[in-house]
């Protein structure tokens, strides 16, 4: 089937393509309902769980009015742009100097003005893009901002961008000003202090997932110190992906997460240089089931930190 909007489809609400079943990814298709979905009307528990979506779902939101959020990196929206949807990079979010640069902007006032101007409303789902072969996982980091924030219908698309307009051209409506307003919460996100008081902690697992050389000591992005958190474990955020930025299947991923000590009981808290990668890792595993946060300071924040309190490990 085209990608486009089915002529069904596109007479049902948002609230009724989540009944039906149309927005999870294939790697999650075969997951039972949730016991109190009926109770609630179905669509915050179906987001609640399904915080990635295939690209025709996506195109179907977009077509019901969600709002596009394009995440890439400046010069790729300049290569290619999407008309209508509204433009941002997770340095909009975040606060903008080191040894802070990472972690989200402190100003619950300041988030709620900017995500207001981005068309971004409380009942409203958002579609955030990014391309994941070129980029960094921009649009993962800004689905679990926005659910860090309290917004509870924000999703990605499996294979970002390139398989969004695969089957053409992707029209958008540019949003209107939002009424969103933030609601911070604490189930997807740790501070350093926290993470560092939990090292060693039985059924906690950390996940490095930065480039192997990073792990192993290289400071190639503005790390004040090089190393890992001790005990880390390293999954490289591709490791998830094809080489046309799809997830692997879901068997694969979860045989790689078992070999690194990963099971539905864990918790997991993932780093990598300022909370941009596994931003896109903690998305990517809520929406397999896992129990995960993201650390977003990451190695800026912990490698400014005094060595003594916050030590790094240089060896495998």
């Amino acid at each position: 089937m085209a990608f486009g909007v089915s002529p069904v489809l596109a007479r049902l609400s948002l609230a009724a393509l989540l009944t039906a079943g149309v927005l999870a990814a294939p790697h999650l298709a075969a997951r039972p309902a949730l016991a109190t979905e009926a109770a609630t009307n179905g669509a915050a528990i179906a987001y609640e769980r399904d915080w990635l979506v295939t690209p025709k779902a996506a195109r179907d939101l977009i077509a019901a009015g969600a709002v596009a959020l394009d995440a890439r990196d400046p010069k790729l929206k300049a290569a290619e742009p999407l008309p209508g949807a509204s433009v941002l990079v997770w340095q909009d979010l975040s606060e903008p100097n080191l040894p802070t640069k990472g972690r989200l902007i402190a100003d619950d006032t300041v988030l709620t003005a900017k995500l207001q101007a981005l068309g971004v409303s409380k009942d409203k789902p958002v579609v955030a893009v990014a391309d994941p072969v070129k980029g960094w996982g921009e649009d993962g980091r800004i689905v679990w901002t926005l659910r860090t924030l309290g917004h509870g219908k924000a999703v990605l698309v499996d294979g970002g961008l390139p398989a969004l307009l695969k089957d053409g051209p992707l029209p958008v409506q540019a949003a209107a000003k939002g009424d969103f307003v933030v609601q911070r919460t604490d189930r997807f996100e740790i501070k350093r202090e926290d993470l560092k008081a939990s090292l060693g902690a039985p059924g906690l697992v950390v996940i490095d997932a930065r480039e192997p050389r990073e792990y192993e000591g290289k400071t190639p992005y503005g790390e004040t110190r090089g190393g890992h958190v001790p005990g880390a474990k390293h999954i490289w955020y591709r490791d998830f992906l094809d080489k046309d930025g799809k997830l692997l299947p879901r068997a694969e991923i979860e045989k790689l997460l078992a070999s690194k000590g990963v099971s539905k009981d864990t918790s997991i808290v993932s780093y990598c240089t300022g909370g941009i990668r596994s931003g896109w890792f903690t998305t990517v595993l809520n929406d397999l089931g896992y129990t995960a946060r993201n650390y977003a300071g990451s190695m800026w924040d912990w490698s400014a930190a005094p060595p003594d309190q916050y030590p790094l490990v240089t060896q495998n």
